[in-house]
């Protein structure tokens, strides 16, 4: 298993991550975004509060040049699920759990980004939380080794998340031209001391702390209480 600080700290440039898992006193439903940026147009974002979920927006909108791409609604939630993605696949997923459709089915229209040679695969996670039951999937749509005439799919689910222990999955594995995506299993990560996820401020800015500076444009975290369902969320912006 991983440590998620050292790993982040070890890459300059993951792009924008997901991380779903259980608190190490097992009480609460954890999970974490964030989004980097290379390019101006990348970096002039923030995340800001939209309900229950949160939308970016651009910083400076007499700055922003396309979009496309980076103006989304990465979390929403639906009853007892809280959908969390990199894109506007967000709708897509809420849409289809709507009309009684699976999270790998609600996928099944969408693939990677349209923005080669990167072809930026779209990740995104479900969290479930009800009648004291907690359970999580993350998928993964990906081009064929930089090749967009294949999408390959990939969904991964956990029935009974282990306290103390989260995965971990990001568009890219690092810098480079192309961006290299993400490969295999997300990350099976194992929380470094138990005030990791003692309080969700003590979390967030170990995560922000950890991510490159240079890159790193905004972080959200949410911690939802398995028993109550009562939910505390937190946002940091690199643009203030």
């Amino acid at each position: 298993m991983a440590n998620i600080e050292t790993m982040l700290q070890e890459i300059s440039y993951p792009g924008r991550g997901i991380l779903i898992g259980k608190s190490s006193d097992g009480k609460k439903a954890v999970c974490a975004y964030f989004i980097m940026g290379r390019s101006e147009n990348s970096r002039n974002r923030v995340f800001i509060e939209d309900g229950v979920g949160i939308r970016t927006q651009a910083f400076d909108p007499a700055k922003m040049k396309d979009p496309s791409l980076i103006i989304y609604a990465p979390v929403r939630v639906l009853g007892n699920t809280t959908i969390v993605t990199n894109g506007d696949q967000t709708d897509t997923i809420y849409e289809g759990l709507e009309k009684g459709l699976t999270f790998e089915q609600s996928l099944r229209s969408r693939t990677f980004e349209p923005d080669g040679p990167n072809y930026t695969p779209r990740i995104s996670g479900v969290m479930e939380v009800a009648d004291g039951q907690y359970c999580y999937a993350i998928s993964i749509l990906k081009s064929n080794n930089g090749d967009p005439s294949c999408t390959q799919r990939f969904t991964f689910s956990y029935d009974v998340p282990k306290a103390g222990e989260a995965r971990f999955i990001s568009t890219y594995q690092g810098d480079g031209n192309p961006l290299p995506s993400f490969a295999g299993e997300p990350v099976c990560i194992e929380f470094a001391d138990d005030a990791f996820t003692a309080d969700i401020d003590t979390f967030i800015g170990r995560i922000w702390s950890a991510l490159n500076e240079d890159n790193k444009v905004s972080l959200f975290a949410r911690f939802i209480d398995i028993e109550t369902g009562e939910v505390e969320s937190r946002i940091l912006n690199k643009n203030q």
